[in-house]
């Protein structure tokens, strides 16, 4: 069997919104199934890692990228006023045009590339991957020009999204420009994956064609080997990523503040809101924070291992966020050290590490109640009583991404 992955986040790109596409890359080659990948050559991506191998199983195609560069405006235009401010909102006015996103023009080069690998291959299945929704227009002209089936997978909904603003004229036109691609997906795809239930339960609510399928992100625990943990006289408690959209450390800062504990250290490693930053100066913690711009990932899960706790950061967005299981939750539990997860309480995150024993559970904007975890896992280590927390075999396996992988590859075996 043959599969053509389609994808705008691929190594050398760096972010999380890789490790799915890589991880999927490098598992199907050795379940038996042909895989080739087609990224694009530079999308101009915000981040960049080339230190991520690509799958050496795999063949890799490149399409010219032809697009805007990667750009994180909401940062550009924090601050600014006046001309200075119309200047730089008019440098993003092409951008917003785009629908449904930014990243649509990759398709004039990708579409007539992925077509050529098909016929020329002998290629079986197209598995589309998104975010960039405009990446499953691919999917839907290869099966229409060739023929092969087509897998839609969804990393994130196409309509709903926990970070998406839902108001203004720009944002109304881009919903119905995305809520158009999932009726295409819908109608088209021989079948859909999503990465989340509640995903899932949203697309089965658009009368999909072919099933939809839950298949979760995985643990990558061989990532950390190598990696080890070592005390020091400061409590470190790490968040990896970057915040945008509703993910707001605030709350979680103001907690901090009012914890009263001095003797510790919050590295946050990422990209870090100049909006944040303010706010952060404003309470005067110091030491206490510690600001890590974006490193490679092999440095992340390095500091991710050697820290005495993991901050995990969802928002609840209105109920959205209740449904979100990201690809971070699983990196965290594969690192096995003690989670706090400011997450809404009734979601599938918080629902998870509760499950696993993996960390302590507190709403992302409940000030008192992130105060509280804070002190008790700081009062733990302080005790020598903050262990990590490994799981058990059976979760192990249970979370794993090679099962997660085998998962995948069972669904495209059905289309053959």
């Amino acid at each position: 069997m043959k599969v053509l992955l389609v994808t705008l986040y691929f190594p050398p790109a760096g972010g999380a919104g890789v490790q799915r596409s890589l991880k999927v890359a490098s598992h199907l080659p050795a379940l038996g199934i042909e895989t080739h990948v087609l990224a694009p050559d530079d999308p101009k991506w915000v981040h960049v890692d080339a230190e991520l191998p690509l799958p050496t199983q795999a063949w890799v195609h490149r399409a010219r990228y032809v697009g805007p560069r990667g750009r994180r405006i909401a940062d550009e235009l924090h601050g600014r006023s006046g001309v200075d401010l119309a200047v730089r909102q008019a440098s993003t006015i092409g951008r917003r045009l785009l629908l449904p996103d930014e990243n649509v023009t990759w398709n004039a080069t990708a579409i007539p590339k992925a077509i050529q690998i098909v016929r020329s291959e002998g290629i079986d299945v197209v598995l589309t991957t998104s975010p960039p929704g405009s990446v499953q227009l691919v999917g839907a002209a290869v099966k229409k020009a060739t023929g092969a089936k087509w897998v839609a997978d969804l990393r994130d909904s196409l309509v709903l999204h926990p970070h998406r603003a839902a108001e203004g004229i720009g944002a109304v036109a881009k919903r119905k420009a995305r809520a158009g691609v999932a009726r295409l997906v819908a109608s088209h795809a021989d079948a859909i994956v999503t990465a989340a239930e509640s995903i899932s339960v949203e697309t089965r609510g658009i009368n999909p064609r072919g099933p939809v399928v839950t298949i979760a992100n995985g643990c990558d625990f061989d990532d950390f080997a190598g990696l080890e943990y070592a005390r020091t006289d400061r409590f470190r408690l790490t968040h990896a990523g970057s915040f945008f959209g509703k993910r707001d450390p605030k709350p979680f800062l103001q907690a901090l503040a009012d914890s009263g504990i001095e003797d510790v250290t919050v590295r946050f490693v990422g990209d870090f809101r100049p909006g944040d930053r303010e706010f952060m100066d404003s309470l005067g913690l110091g030491d206490r924070v510690e600001l890590i711009d974006y490193v490679p990932r092999r440095e992340s899960l390095a500091l991710q291992r050697n820290s005495d706790a993991l901050l995990l950061l969802i928002p609840d967005a209105g109920g959205r966020g209740r449904g979100v299981l990201s690809g971070k939750v699983f990196e965290y539990l594969a690192a096995e050290r003690p989670i706090l997860a400011a997450v809404p309480p009734d979601g599938a995150a918080a629902q998870l590490i509760r499950d696993t024993g993996a960390g302590v559970v507190a709403a992302a904007d409940d000030v008192p109640a992130l105060r509280d975890a804070l002190v008790e896992l700081h009062a733990r280590w302080r005790d020598g009583k903050l262990d990590g927390t490994p799981l058990s075999p059976e979760w192990r396996d249970r979370l794993s991404r090679a099962r997660r992988v085998e998962e995948l590859a069972d669904l495209l075996r059905t289309l053959a």
